[in-house]
């Protein structure tokens, strides 16, 4: 990732905002299915992962074409994204279910769904003491 762009979803539009991090301008508007929450890159900077409450997906934006490439249906109300350090799972927290959904970013597939509680919403990663 080279940190040229900050995204923030409109939370009146089913748009993205893509901010120019060089200019501190809005560069575009990238059309989206339904009105977007969440976001999170993949760690090899390719794809920004997007949560789509209303939808229970979450889309996977080319950051090359700024397009839609998939959708991935997740548990209801997904609202935030946290990829693990190996980039290999994106955790979903899907706040009307109580579940976090761990996808997995090589079959593009919500491969289990992870009890949390109910409201289950922000999450981040603590580093293991040595």
């Amino acid at each position: 990732m080279d940190d040229r762009w900050a995204f923030t979803a409109d939370q009146t539009a089913p748009r993205l905002a893509v901010i120019d991090t060089a200019t501190n301008t809005l560069q575009t508007w990238v059309k989206l299915p339904t009105v977007a929450y969440g976001t999170a890159p993949t760690l090899d900077g390719h794809w920004l992962l997007i949560t789509l409450p209303a939808a229970n997906q979450v889309a996977v934006l080319d950051l090359q074409s700024m397009n839609i490439a998939k959708t991935i249906k997740v548990d209801k109300l997904p609202q935030e994204i946290l990829v693990r350090p190996d980039g290999e799972v994106a955790y979903v927290s899907c706040m009307a279910s109580g579940k976090i959904a761990a996808l997995n970013l090589k079959t593009w597939t919500a491969d289990q769904l992870i009890s949390a509680g109910p409201q289950a919403d922000g999450l981040a990663w603590a580093p293991q003491k040595p």
